[in-house]
C-alpha cells in the first residue's frame, strides 16, 4: 500500500480535526472577565448563538480559579477591570497549562491612546475599542475562531510533519500572509515573496539573514519581540502572537501581526521556527489606519494628546515670533462623570463623551483645536485672540451648549463643566506650562461652583508654588520623621471617665512650627503620601495604647481612635495591614476604633459594606466621623457594621442658638439610639451645651476647651492624675479651673467685666 504524501496527510488531518469542515464553529470554552453587567450579558448571548460555552466573572479571584480548573480556548477581557487585574489573569492562564493554547480578545476603553501600546506589550491576540460594535465583534470572533482551528491543526501534526507543513506554508504563501521559516541551527531565515511584498520589497531585495527582519523592527518594539521569541525557543510558551511596527521600503511604517511556533527534533531540541506575518495597518472592518488612529481619539474622533501638543507648539512658536498672534488654552472636565458610569453604565458614559465632543466642536470656531486630553478631560486651543475677552467668549459659548440636557437612549442627562483659562504671554518658556496653568485655573473654577470658568492669574501661581514646596517638604518630613501623634481624650458623659483617645497627627515643620492636619492632609492625599502617613499614625497609636494599658490597669480598658483616609479605606489591602498592626503592637481588635468619613461610605456603599464586615471580623470598632455633614442613606446606615456616630462640631457649637442645628443633634442622637449605636459630640465648649447633650443622652464628648489634643507625655500625665478619681471629667475641670482662676480674675478686673460663667474652662 502506497504511503500518503505529507500533503495528503496534512489535508486528511485537517479534515478530521478542523470543525470548519462541516461549518460548525462552536464548542469552544470562553471566559469573559468584565464588571459591566450589560456588556457581559450582550457578549454571553452572542457567544452562545455561535455555539460557545461561556462563563463570566466580575472579580479576579473567581476568574483565575475558573481558568485553572478549566482552561478556556478564548478569553475576553474588559480592560476597564484594570491593567493589573488583566495581567494577573493572563499570567494565571499561562501558568495553568503551557500546552493549552488560547486566544485573547481585549475590549479597550478609548480613554487613553497608550491602551493600545499596553495590550500589544502583553501579547494580546486581538482587541476592540469600546463602545462595542457588534459587526466588528462578529468579524473578530470569526478571525479568532479561525486561528484556534489553525492551532488545532498545528498541534495534531508530529514534529517531522511540522517541518513539511512549514515548507507547504512557504510554498503556498497565501494571498494576505507572508510566511517565514527560521533555521535555528544554521541561523538563516527564509522569507516568502509575500513577506517581502508586505514591506514593499521585491524578492531580490531581501536576503535570508535574521537582521532583514529584526533590523527593521521599531526600536520601541524590538526588545518585546525578541523576549517573546526567546521565551518560545526556551519552551516557556507555545505559539506566539505579537503586533509591532516595522520599517518598510522608503522608511514607511507598517504594523505587523506575527504568529509562529518552534519546531523540535525527536530529542525535543528546537531546530526551527515557522510562522506567518500579516499587515494589520488597517483595522478589520473600520478602514481607519493605525497611523491615523494614533493621532485620533478612538472614542470621540477628536484630535488626541499628540495632535494637541503639536498644535500647541505651533501656536506657541507663532506667538513668540509675532506677539500680536495671541492664543489661549481652555481646560475643562465633567462634574461627577463617575456617577454617569456607575448609574447608567460605561457604554452610556461613552455616548455622553461623544455627544459632548460634538457640542464643543459646534461651539468653537473652525480654526480652534478641540482635543480630548484623557478620560473626561478636554482641551481647546483658541488662536488669534487679542486679549482675555476672546477666551472668555469661547468659554461662554461652550457653557451655553451644556444648558440643554443630553438624550442618551431615552435618559435625560444634564452635564456641567468647570473651565480653566490661561492666556499666552511672553513670560511662558514652554507650551506645557500653559497646560499646567489652565489645569490649575480649572480647579479654581470648580471651587466657584458648577458651570463656572476662571482665568489663571499670579495668585494662582503663588498658590501652586506654595503647594509644590509643601509637597517637597512633606516628602522630606516622612524621611526625617517630623510627624508627631497627639492624643485627645474622649470622655463619657454619664460617669465622666476617660473612655479612650483619638490619635491626631501633627507636623513639626522645621521652619513653620507645629502644623495642624488641615494645612497638609489634602496635599498628602494628592501626592499619595497619605497611605504611609495613615499607617505610621496607626502603628504609633496602637503601640502607645498597649503601653498605657499595661501601666494603668485601674482605668477601664482604654480605646484608641485612628482616622482612616478615603484613599486608604478604598485599598484592597487595608484589612491585612490593620491586622498586622494589631499583631505587632500586641493589642486586641476591640481596643481600636477606625474613623471614616460619612461620604466615603455612602459613595462606595456596596464596597464599604463588605470592607466593614471584614474589619468587624477583627473586632475593630468603626466610627463615622463628622456625621450629619454629608448625605446618608438610612437603609445603608442600618446595614453598615458601625459602632459610633460622631456629631460634627458645627452642629454642637450652634445647637443652643440655632434651631436647625439643635434639631439635627437631636435627630442624630435619636437615630443612634434606635440603631443601637454610640454617639460622640465634638466641640463642646460651654456648660449649657454639656447639660443639653446630657439631657439628650449623648454618650461621649470630645472638647478642645476641656481636654485638647496633647503629646503622648502630657496624655500620660493626665492618666496619672485621674487614675484614682471616680469622675475624670470633674478632675480635669477642677485642675484646669484652679490653674486659671487667678489669671481670669485678674484679667476680668483689669477689663472691668465679669468672667464668662458659662464656660466649662477659660
Amino acid at each position: 500500500m502506497q504511503a500518503k504524501s505529507w500533503f495528503d496527510h496534512s489535508r486528511a488531518t485537517t479534515a478530521e480535526q478542523d470543525p470548519s469542515s462541516d461549518n460548525e464553529i462552536g464548542g469552544r470554552d470562553v471566559l469573559v472577565y468584565s464588571r459591566d453587567a450589560e456588556l457581559t450579558e450582550e457578549l454571553s448571548d452572542l457567544l452562545a448563538e455561535r455555539g460557545h460555552r461561556c462563563t463570566s466573572h466580575r472579580n479576579l479571584w473567581p476568574a483565575r480559579t475558573a481558568a485553572r480548573r478549566c482552561p478556556p480556548d478564548l478569553v475576553v477581557i474588559d480592560w476597564r477591570v484594570g491593567e493589573q487585574s488583566a495581567t494577573k489573569l493572563l499570567t494565571a492562564l499561562h501558568k495553568t497549562d503551557q500546552d493549552h493554547h488560547h486566544s485573547t480578545l481585549a475590549l479597550v476603553p478609548a480613554d487613553h491612546p497608550e491602551n493600545l501600546r499596553k495590550i500589544l506589550e502583553l501579547g494580546i491576540t486581538d482587541f476592540l475599542t469600546l463602545p462595542l460594535d457588534q459587526n466588528q465583534l462578529m468579524t473578530r470572533l470569526s478571525l479568532l475562531e479561525a486561528r484556534l482551528r489553525e492551532i488545532d491543526v498545528m498541534l495534531t501534526l508530529q514534529d517531522d510533519l511540522k517541518r513539511d507543513y512549514a515548507r507547504f506554508l512557504i510554498a503556498t504563501g497565501g494571498v494576505e500572509d507572508g510566511v517565514w521559516d527560521w533555521d535555528l541551527i544554521e541561523g538563516t531565515i527564509h522569507y516568502s515573496e509575500r513577506w517581502k511584498a508586505i514591506l514593499g520589497f521585491s524578492p531580490e531585495e531581501v536576503g535570508n539573514a535574521p537582521e532583514e527582519w529584526f533590523g527593521r523592527v521599531h526600536p520601541d518594539d524590538i526588545s518585546r519581540l525578541r523576549a517573546i521569541i526567546d521565551a518560545s525557543i526556551a519552551g516557556e510558551i507555545g505559539i506566539i502572537e505579537q503586533r509591532y511596527r516595522m520599517r518598510g521600503k522608503d522608511d514607511r511604517e507598517v504594523w505587523i501581526l506575527t504568529r509562529g511556533e518552534v519546531v523540535t527534533d525527536a530529542d525535543g531540541k528546537p531546530v526551527r521556527m515557522v510562522g506567518r506575518q500579516t499587515d494589520v495597518s488597517e483595522e478589520d472592518g473600520s478602514g481607519v489606519s493605525l497611523r491615523t488612529a494614533s493621532l485620533q481619539d478612538p472614542l470621540t474622533r477628536l484630535p488626541n494628546r499628540t495632535v494637541l501638543m503639536d498644535r500647541l507648539r505651533h501656536a506657541f512658536d507663532r506667538a513668540r515670533r509675532d506677539p500680536e498672534q495671541g492664543f489661549a488654552v481652555l481646560f475643562f472636565d465633567l462634574a461627577r462623570f463617575k456617577n454617569v458610569n456607575d448609574s447608567l453604565g460605561h457604554l452610556t458614559g461613552d455616548k455622553l463623551l461623544r455627544a459632548i465632543a460634538q457640542r464643543v466642536q459646534k461651539a468653537c470656531r473652525p480654526g480652534d483645536t478641540v482635543a480630548r486630553f484623557g478620560g473626561d478631560e478636554f482641551v481647546i486651543v483658541v488662536e488669534d485672540i487679542a486679549d482675555v475677552r476672546g477666551a472668555t467668549a469661547a468659554a461662554e459659548r461652550i457653557q451655553d451648549e451644556f444648558r440643554v440636557p443630553f438624550d442618551l437612549d431615552g435618559n435625560e442627562v444634564f452635564a456641567s463643566i468647570s473651565i480653566g483659562i490661561v492666556l499666552w504671554n511672553e513670560s511662558y518658556k514652554r507650551p506645557d506650562d500653559l497646560l499646567r496653568d489652565s489645569d490649575t485655573a480649572m480647579y479654581r473654577a470648580k471651587a466657584l461652583g458648577r458651570n463656572s470658568f476662571a482665568v489663571f492669574d499670579d495668585e494662582m501661581h503663588r498658590q501652586v508654588v506654595a503647594t509644590l514646596r509643601l509637597e517637597n517638604d512633606l516628602r522630606r518630613a516622612l524621611a526625617r520623621e517630623e510627624f508627631r501623634v497627639y492624643y485627645q481624650p474622649i470622655l463619657s458623659i454619664s460617669d465622666g471617665r476617660i473612655a479612650g483617645f483619638e490619635a491626631l497627627v501633627r507636623w513639626v515643620h522645621p521652619e513653620r512650627g507645629l502644623l495642624l492636619p488641615g494645612e497638609f492632609i489634602s496635599v498628602a492625599e494628592e501626592m499619595g503620601a497619605i497611605i504611609q502617613l495613615d499607617r505610621w499614625v496607626a502603628e504609633e497609636a496602637c503601640c502607645q495604647l498597649q503601653a498605657w494599658q499595661r501601666k494603668f490597669r485601674s482605668h477601664a480598658p482604654l480605646t484608641i481612635s485612628v482616622n482612616l483616609s478615603t484613599t486608604h479605606f478604598l485599598r484592597p489591602d487595608v484589612v491585612p495591614v490593620i491586622d498586622l498592626i494589631l499583631r505587632n503592637s500586641g493589642i486586641y481588635g476591640q481596643s481600636l476604633k477606625l474613623e471614616v468619613t460619612e461620604s466615603v461610605l455612602m459613595e462606595n456603599a456596596q464596597y464599604a459594606t463588605a470592607m466593614l464586615e471584614q474589619l468587624r471580623a477583627l473586632d475593630i470598632g468603626i466610627s463615622i466621623d463628622d456625621f450629619g455633614t454629608g448625605y446618608s442613606s438610612l437603609a445603608y446606615l442600618r446595614r453598615f457594621e458601625i459602632d459610633t456616630l460622631k456629631i460634627d462640631y458645627s452642629f454642637v457649637s450652634r445647637m443652643l442658638v440655632d434651631e436647625e442645628s439643635s434639631e439635627i443633634v437631636r435627630t442624630i442622637t435619636t437615630l443612634a439610639k434606635n440603631l443601637g449605636k454610640d454617639t460622640v459630640a465634638e466641640g463642646v465648649e460651654t456648660r449649657s451645651q454639656f447639660e443639653a447633650l446630657k439631657v439628650l443622652e449623648v454618650d461621649m464628648i470630645q472638647a478642645y476647651r476641656i481636654a485638647p489634643p496633647v503629646p503622648a507625655e502630657a496624655a500620660e500625665q493626665l492618666l496619672n492624675r485621674t487614675e484614682g478619681s471616680d469622675n475624670h471629667l470633674e478632675k480635669i475641670l477642677g485642675d484646669r479651673l484652679r490653674g486659671t482662676t487667678a489669671r481670669n480674675e485678674a484679667d476680668s478686673e483689669s477689663a472691668g467685666v465679669d468672667a464668662d460663667s458659662d464656660r466649662l474652662v477659660t
